[in-house]
């Protein structure tokens, strides 16, 4: 690609705007995380620079995400005694992405049912609601599970800081009405953090504030933690890069759809884990691709890598410089941007339509959020992948066993033209055929035996047509090691034709026509019917001869 000078102008704008964006945000997410503000920002910095430049999407914008900020208070409440394990966490978290990258895993991840996203998003969505609206009332945030802020709820409201409940109201009501035509030039959520900050500067001085903010660069934080809690830390941090993960490579289809281009997905990875493992060693809350960042990047002209290297630069100049600014901003000013940014990411569109949903989509969608909810982010995951893919498999099993055909053949117009032809029973059907039409899988393999093996029995010869077959899986490569038997039960002689390289590789892996002999494996249907002449001439050979004796 050409880079001339409207690239680097649109490069810039697009980091400049975004860098505006992120700064409220990076803010908000490491306070909410229990890491602190001046994490969320060297987050933002560190995980935006690495991913920005060994990333395989070129207009991505990668910092603190609430799905990251979620898990990372989980990591430091439940998982690590010391903020030295938390960040063990990290790296090992950032380091398993990049090996995930080198294996090539990270183009599964579009394959990701969109009730499963959606009741994600949407569940991270109301954590983020929920546990700032602790903060929002002046009481100090839970840093454990979304069930513990709800019941630290009741006691937050009897005990309401006025003050504070006036900044984080006017700040939402700002993010909320700001109107939208306007954000292209001064950022809603900008403009909200301003308005919260100047009320709690001017009037309600006793509001609780972040505080010291470390105008310097980062040092290495990170120390060696004992052996064996690196076993224990492998569970968090597979968590961690499995968030990451998701949350990056579903941002980079969100700005594919926009750019109309594509991303490398492996390459991706690499750069979040590379830039994971550099937030993990300075002591900066983890991060992943941002969409709201992404977008407006976007949006602003930034098409490049170059728009995030610089929005990180960007924030790094604003530490060091402007630190000392930062300290007088109210949480609670950071809980109304951040509630904004929680019901943004909540899909309403989606859940509007709930009641147009199947049952099946409704089902995988509203067990996903609620786990995401009340159990935990891995959790919800796992288990809607699971039902997603059970119900993607029914629709399958349809599709799969309309596609596979048994049919009888009259003998009369089976061996039409041959001598024995003419004197064979015209009502006889000793040769039977299966079809098997384009895929096979695990979807359909449990119902094959039990819809084709009465038909099997039925005749004194079967042909096995794959010649339509496109795709066979190893279950179902099993099941017709099943039918051979069930034929060979009932002496019913089988024979096989229309074998791709692909299919055959896979039956004879299993050694599934290891029991056949190999004149009974054929290429074309006329070589099987040939066969099958010649299968029942033995048949009534050996009839005769055992009558005989």
């Amino acid at each position: 690609m050409k880079y001339d000078f409207d690239t680097l102008r649109g490069d810039f704008f697009g980091g400049v705007t975004a860098t505006v964006v992120a700064l409220p945000v990076a803010l908000g997410f490491g306070v909410a995380s229990g890491m602190g503000a001046a994490a969320g920002l060297y987050g933002a910095i560190a995980v935006g620079f690495f991913a920005s430049v060994f990333g395989g999407t070129r207009s991505q914008i990668s910092g603190p995400t609430a799905p990251m900020t979620v898990a990372m208070a989980v990591v430091l409440t439940s998982h690590a005694s010391s903020l030295t394990e938390a960040l063990t966490v990290v790296v090992l978290a950032g380091l398993l992405q990049v090996l995930l990258g080198l294996l090539k895993v990270g183009r599964f991840v579009a394959y990701t049912p969109h009730v499963v996203v959606s009741g994600f998003m949407s569940g991270i969505g109301f954590i983020i609601m929920l546990m700032e609206s602790l903060p929002l009332l002046g009481a100090s945030g839970a840093l454990g599970s979304p069930t513990d802020a709800l019941r630290a709820l009741p006691a937050a409201v009897s005990d309401i800081d006025t003050g504070a409940f006036t900044i984080g109201a006017v700040t939402v009501a700002v993010g909320f009405l700001w109107p939208r035509r306007y954000s292209r030039i001064i950022p809603g959520p900008l403009v909200a953090l301003v308005t919260g900050t100047a009320l709690g500067i001017l009037w309600f001085t006793e509001a609780p504030v972040i505080g010291a903010i470390p105008v310097e660069l980062p040092t290495l934080q990170i120390g060696m933690p004992p052996v064996g809690f690196l076993l224990h830390a492998l569970q968090p941090a597979i968590i961690l890069a499995l968030l990451g993960s998701v949350d990056s490579l579903l941002t980079s289809l969100v700005a594919d759809s926009i750019t109309g281009k594509r991303h490398n997905p492996d390459r991706e990875l690499i750069g979040q884990g590379i830039g994971n493992m550099a937030a993990g060693l300075i002591g900066a809350l983890p991060g992943a691709g941002a969409t709201m960042g992404t977008v407006i990047n976007i949006r602003s002209g930034g098409s490049t890598p170059v728009s995030g290297a610089l929005r990180a630069l960007l924030l790094l100049a604003l530490v060091l410089g402007l630190g000392r600014f930062v300290e007088p901003i109210p949480l609670a000013a950071l809980a109304g941007v951040l509630i904004k940014v929680g019901w943004d990411i909540i899909d309403w569109r989606m859940l509007g339509r709930l009641h147009r949903l199947r049952r099946e989509h409704l089902i995988v969608m509203l067990t996903t959020l609620c786990l995401t909810v009340f159990v935990d982010l891995i959790t919800a995951v796992a288990i809607g992948l699971i039902a997603g893919g059970m119900v993607h498999a029914r629709r399958l099993e349809r599709l799969e066993l309309d596609s596979v055909m048994s049919v009888p053949f009259l003998d009369a117009a089976f061996f039409a033209g041959d001598e024995a032809s003419t004197h064979a029973d015209p009502f006889a059907a000793r040769v039977g055929m299966v079809a098997l039409r384009g895929t096979l899988t695990v979807a359909s393999s449990h119902k094959l035996v039990s819809v084709i093996s009465l038909d099997i029995k039925e005749h004194e010869v079967v042909i096995f047509d794959f010649s339509g077959t496109v795709y066979i899986d190893d279950s179902a490569a099993m099941v017709i090691g099943q039918l051979l038997e069930v034929a060979a039960g009932s002496d019913t002689e089988c024979i096989v034709t229309g074998l791709s390289d692909d299919v055959a590789a896979t039956l004879h892996s299993l050694d599934i026509l290891g029991g056949l002999p190999a004149e009974r494996i054929v290429a074309t249907f006329d070589e099987a019917r040939c066969a099958a002449r010649e299968a029942l001439e033995v048949g009534i050979a050996s009839q005769t001869e055992s009558s005989s004796r």
